[in-house]
């Protein structure tokens, strides 16, 4: 065995072992406190431990940065960006992800319905393009109001208003949603009147009549995406969604073709499928501790003050409404040509990839949304500007790749969505004004969810008519008609309206006094605040 220690060594030992040690992290801990109160070097997890970006709206860290003049400006920049792109990819790739979802549904349902028949196929897009699309545009542009009012309200930590913004604008949308529902009611003669024959016009409204259930989703659907975007809870809707992607294929194929339901059973499984989203997501936010503050259960004090969110409500839907009907015109416009069918066959392919990449300038400028209102709100306006130069760069850039890769794949891109060497020629001939649309879509989109931000609706949506209906679509159809361009001059001209509305906005985020507009946030949040 070998010796026991003495209790003197075994004692003596330790106690000087101990006081070592005691004394190495007493300097530790006084370095380690040294190096937290740096004004750049402070930690961003320490930040989130008592606010998350997730919880409690804008991030004083990224305020505090950016106002240290004693620190180097590269220095700066480069600890600003980095806490800015981990706030904005946060909140980009899942809503990203969201809409690309929402849009593979609306496709999925298009395709089980082309299994049916060429007929069926043309009626469900007529109908999904058509009717539903506006109805889209004005539920999500109408949204957009309570994406501003809670955004701010949350950066502010006025947490209780959020609940109620969101059953105001429930509430707003869901009266809304019923004269429109006779727009559905009624689709056949309307579809007759803008030119559709009889018989294609009796099978579109078919199909519509089946998306009535999912305008009144709409109307739920909207508020609550946004209620959770203003507080940077993207995640879960993404996971819900995806799930009920999943769910939406099975039951379309039960539907359509186990059932034999047609077209009806292929518009109400869709209807079917916005509403799953919808009760997922009010389970999530009855259920999940992130929303605890935010929704404090129904209130009476919503049907208060209701005249005014409509107003700023019509706002926002004028906005999104008149960027959404533009490229509808320019099909439309299109189609009016001699000898149309080419021209329309290759816009299709154009817009459909056109929609893809869409979906992600969408993301980027529900997260700019967010990101700016909550700055905003919080009293950070350097924050808030730096968050629109970070979101419009990034987003620039992969619009440059993603328009690159479709000029790169222009004389083939068009074969994944039809056959036929003509209509690959045609489509290759208009991939040079895509890729600039998709350029411009990146920037302009971002500068719209800044506006959203900043509650600047009602004047974009003036400088969209001044640009897009006065200026553009005159344009397009002086180039495309009287100068013989044919769709290429069309596009060209329209192209002319959003290149202008680019730089107007370019032009009036670079003008803004983000510190002014800090106090109008204030003023606006206390007069939504006194309708309570």
């Amino acid at each position: 065995m070998p010796p026991v220690p003495s209790t003197r060594s075994t004692n003596a030992f330790p106690r000087i072992k101990i006081h070592n040690l005691t004394i190495y992290f007493h300097k530790l801990d006084s370095q380690t406190n040294e190096l937290h109160n740096h004004p750049l070097l402070e930690p961003v997890q320490d930040y989130t431990s008592t606010q998350s970006t997730a919880g409690h709206g804008g991030n004083a860290e990224l305020e505090r940065v950016l106002s240290n003049s004693e620190t180097p400006f590269i220095t700066r920049l480069t600890a600003a960006s980095k806490i800015e792109l981990n706030l904005l990819y946060k909140l980009a790739a899942p809503a990203v992800m969201v809409y690309l979802i929402n849009n593979v549904m609306s496709i999925s349902t298009r395709i089980f319905s082309g299994q049916l028949g060429n007929r069926e196929l043309a009626a469900a897009s007529l109908g999904n393009q058509g009717i539903q699309l506006f109805a889209y545009g004005l539920m999500l542009g109408m949204g957009s109001a309570v994406e501003t009012l809670c955004g701010q309200a949350f950066g502010a930590h006025k947490y209780d208003m959020l609940g109620v913004y969101l059953q105001r604008s429930a509430i707003v949308l869901t009266i809304t949603a019923i004269p429109v529902t006779t727009l559905y009611l009624f689709s056949k003669p309307i579809l007759v009147v803008l030119g559709q024959s009889p018989s294609m016009a009796s099978t579109a409204s078919l199909f519509v009549y089946g998306l009535i259930p999912q305008l009144f989703a709409y109307a739920i659907n909207f508020p609550i995406q946004k209620f959770l975007q203003a507080q940077s809870i993207v995640a879960p809707s993404a996971y819900i969604s995806a799930a009920t992607l999943v769910v939406h294929l099975i039951l379309s194929w039960i539907m359509v073709y186990k059932l034999g339901l047609g077209l009806i059973g292929a518009s109400l499984t869709l209807s079917l499928s916005w509403w799953i989203i919808v009760v997922g997501q009010f389970v999530y936010i009855l259920t999940s501790h992130r929303c605890r503050a935010t929704w404090t259960g129904f209130k009476s004090s919503a049907f208060g003050g209701l005249w005014e969110f409509v107003k700023l409500s019509t706002g926002s839907a004028v906005m999104l409404c008149l960027e959404t009907w533009y490229s509808q015109i320019l099909v439309l416009i299109a189609g009016l040509l001699e000898n149309p069918e080419l021209a329309l066959d290759a816009l299709s392919v154009c817009m459909g990839i056109n929609g893809l990449v869409f979906m992600v300038s969408v993301g980027f400028n529900a997260a700019v949304s967010v990101r700016v209102g909550n700055e905003l709100g919080a009293g950070n306006p350097k924050a808030a500007a730096f968050s629109v130069l970070i979101a419009t760069t990034v987003s620039f850039f992969i619009a440059l790749i993603e328009a690159t890769i479709v000029l790169s794949f222009r004389h083939v891109i068009s074969y994944a969505f039809t056959g036929g060497e003509t209509v690959a020629n045609a489509v290759s001939d208009l991939c040079p004004l895509l890729g600039i649309t998709i350029i411009l879509n990146g920037i302009q989109l971002v500068l719209s969810g800044v506006a959203v931000g900043c509650g600047w609706q009602a004047y974009v949506a003036y400088v969209n008519v001044g640009c897009y209906y006065i200026v553009g679509i005159p344009l397009g159809l002086l180039l495309g008609f009287h100068f013989k361009l044919g769709v290429k001059g069309i596009w060209s001209g329209m192209i002319g309206g959003i290149t202008m509305q680019t730089f107007i906005l370019l032009w009036s985020t670079f003008r803004t006094d983000w510190t002014k507009e800090v106090e109008k946030t204030n003023k606006r949040l206390d007069k939504w605040e006194a309708k309570k």
